[in-house]
């Protein structure tokens, strides 16, 4: 036991406060002008040059070309960090055109164009985009049936609050709008994940805030589609689509990645976008990799596939029910 008494409440410091201080510090004002009438503007200049900017936050220095590692890590690092922190597991990942809207806007698009036409009847090219138009009509049913899916996948597992598997697309309109309109409905999550392009754009409004992420590069957008990916579900669109498509058939094929249920949903579309019988008849695939996809007419055609794919697989998406 100790001889000496405890302090008095008098000898105990009072600790500072962060960042105050009694006196300034040496450095906290510029050299006076009574000292150097040009210091001032010196300090100005050294100041306000791109040199003085903090690394981290200088935008003209992270973008040059010597700093493309650095902002490749910060394009992966940030949605990683942020789909782990709202513990999002895996996805159902959903593509599609952009331009196959919703089938009330559709219509109202081809009447539109429809009156325009009866007032310049010898337009050729106004009647082709009616004819255009007339078709996206006819294949907005996509629009909803990737609504179905999404609200399918909303409600599997313990519901709408389990994270465990989520839908995630592109982030943009049209067939991807959908999907995430269908979590929307059960007030599910789901992912967007869109890019940066020359022109403006805007994420479908149906994504969960929080959890839309827009890309520098492509190819980091691309990793992350396919890191947390249960399935690709690929409906009728044009060249985004296409990009996405083969390159994940071609991923699966190479043994690169894990596999995963491949979806072609409009099987009379598909066979017309692309000829896989020519292709393993002149040799340039196997016969075996026409097995790498299915084809799918309705939403529940699509979740119930995908649900008896990785069922037969050993690791069903959700061990513990759902």
């Amino acid at each position: 036991m100790s001889d000496h008494p405890p302090p008095s409440d008098d000898s105990v410091p009072t600790p500072p406060l962060p960042g105050s201080r009694r006196l300034p510090l040496p450095w906290q004002h510029p050299k006076p002008t009574q000292e150097d009438p040009d210091a001032p503007a010196r300090i100005r200049a050294i100041m306000e040059h791109p040199a003085y900017r903090q690394a981290d936050l200088d935008t003209d220095f992270l973008n040059r070309d010597e700093t493309r590692g650095v902002r490749l890590q910060i394009d992966y690092a940030k949605t990683e960090h942020t789909l782990r922190e709202h513990g999002v597991a895996h996805t159902i990942v959903v593509f599609g055109s952009t331009r196959i809207s919703e089938p009330g806007s559709a219509r109202r698009h081809v009447v539109e164009m429809a009156d325009q036409l009866k007032t310049r009847p010898d337009d050729a090219e106004l009647a082709a985009r009616l004819k255009v138009a007339e078709r996206l009509y006819e294949n907005s049913r996509y629009y909803d049936m990737a609504r179905e899916l999404g609200r399918l996948v909303g409600n599997a597992g313990a519901g709408p609050e389990d994270c465990r598997v989520v839908i995630a697309t592109g982030g943009g309109p049209g067939i991807m709008e959908g999907a995430n309109r269908g979590a929307h409905d059960t007030a599910a999550q789901s992912v967007g994940l869109n890019i940066a392009l020359p022109h403006e754009q805007y994420p479908n409004p149906y994504i969960t805030p929080g959890l839309c992420f827009r890309f520098h590069y492509f190819a980091l957008r691309k990793l992350h589609f396919l890191l947390r990916a249960k399935a690709l579900v690929v409906f009728p669109g044009g060249f985004g689509t296409l990009d996405e498509l083969f390159e994940t058939l071609t991923l699966i094929q190479t043994g690169s990645i894990r596999p995963l249920p491949v979806v072609l949903v409009g099987e009379s579309y598909w066979k017309q976008v692309v000829n896989l019988d020519f292709l393993a008849a002149e040799g340039v695939i196997d016969p075996e990799d026409r097995e790498l996809f299915r084809f799918a007419e309705s939403a529940r055609e699509i979740w119930d596939g995908i649900l008896g794919w990785h069922q037969a697989a050993g690791e069903p998406l959700f061990p513990n029910g759902g």
